[in-house]
């Protein structure tokens, strides 16, 4: 039986004993999950190791690339935006960055945009994959690109633009960058261990990533997927791993750890509250929550519902049986999500990555176990 750290309230052994079978069958490498309920931390779970030769425990303060986990921090950051009254779902991207209202994007609202509807998914054109390390740049090409289907007519999951577009949005209403709010804003005030954009003196503590030995299943390919996932160009590349980190990409490029995750979102799940500090009001969290766009995917080989910028739950229930239930999961296995029926929420955070696009068996049996000692 693996050696298990942290601790899970006696009702939910179940997760434990789930959690320890992870590593028991060669399925894990490290880990931790998380979950608060009702404002509580009531299971903190963590095992393994943060390196591939297994010399390294992984840690309460390892930290994990989040890959498109990330997007929830992302949503969230537009979401307060929201919540202040300084930007409206509703509004025209055009109003807040004049630039990107040409080439048939003239009409495509904040929501739209965060809902994956721009067709904005990738870069059919050959481009260098180091200029995504240019923000200014990238977000140039965005405004200028001619979209990949008629926006607002169905949903293309945008799996590295959408930082950009997320992120440029927020920074035309804010000034300052999305990374950099979200850390002065909450993370610094709340003691959470979460980075969009990591500085040099953090990195000894991120874990070495095991990468999936396959590709994932994307389906049938069609332009939208193959400029989102499918080129040469459609990742961020550079020979310096530091470069990466460093930079704020936040739509993958995220840090964090479990317990920072569920205590955040614990928040949103609940009041809104974290420690005397607001992070998101019940109202503006059902609205940057709700369903905006249901159907089948252009990019995933799935039927998606999206809320601003937020998976939902409902169609096809990665996270428990909630609905209502909506965050984000990143490539390999990371997860963040919210349950605002019941007031919980779960972070769950891996350093070895699978080829599922959504709904790992990992997290999922952990999160079906939650639930079942409900």
């Amino acid at each position: 039986m693996a050696e298990i750290h942290g601790h899970a309230d006696p009702r939910f052994h179940a997760v434990r004993e789930a959690f320890a079978q992870s590593f028991d069958s060669g399925e894990e490498l490290g880990a931790r999950f998380s979950a608060v309920l009702e404002g509580e931390v009531v299971i903190d779970l963590l095992g393994g190791h943060a390196d591939r030769a297994q010399t390294e425990p992984f840690g309460e303060r390892t930290l994990t690339t989040l890959f498109s986990s990330t997007k929830a921090l992302a949503a969230l950051m537009v979401a307060r935006l929201v919540d202040q009254g300084r930007l409206s779902y509703e509004q025209r991207v055009a109003e807040v960055w004049p630039e990107f209202g040409q080439m048939g994007k003239e009409a495509l609202t904040v929501g739209q945009v965060m809902s994956h509807q721009g067709g904005l998914s990738g870069f059919p054109e050959e481009m260098d994959p180091a200029e995504y390390f240019d923000w200014d740049a990238i977000c140039a090409k965005l405004a200028a690109m001619a979209p990949l289907w008629p926006p607002g007519t169905a949903s293309g999951y945008h799996p590295i633009t959408f930082g950009y577009l997320a992120g440029e949005i927020f920074r035309r209403v804010d000034g300052r960058t999305l990374g950099t709010a979200l850390r002065q804003d909450l993370c610094e005030p709340l003691g959470l261990d979460i980075w969009i954009g990591l500085p040099d003196a953090e990195f000894d503590r991120v874990a070495e990533m095991d990468k999936p030995r396959a590709l994932p299943r994307f389906g049938e390919i069609n332009p939208a997927t193959k400029a989102a996932f499918l080129t040469p160009w459609s990742q961020p590349a550079s020979k310096n791993a530091r470069a990466w980190r460093k930079m704020e990409i936040p739509s993958a490029n995220g840090h964090a750890t479990a317990i920072a995750l569920a205590r955040l979102f614990g928040a949103v799940a609940g009041d809104g509250w974290l420690d005397g500090v607001q992070v998101l009001s019940p109202h503006a969290r059902d609205e940057a929550a709700r369903s905006r766009i249901r159907g089948q995917d252009l990019v995933l080989p799935f039927e998606m519902s999206w809320g601003a910028g937020f998976m939902r739950n409902e169609a096809v229930h990665p996270w428990g049986p909630g609905n209502q239930s909506f965050g984000h999961s990143g490539w390999g296995g990371s997860c963040v999500f919210a349950d605002p029926e019941i007031k919980l929420a779960c972070g769950y955070v891996m350093n070895r990555q699978t080829a599922e696009l959504l709904g790992d068996a990992r997290p999922k049996r952990l999160i079906e176990a939650l639930y079942a000692a409900l």
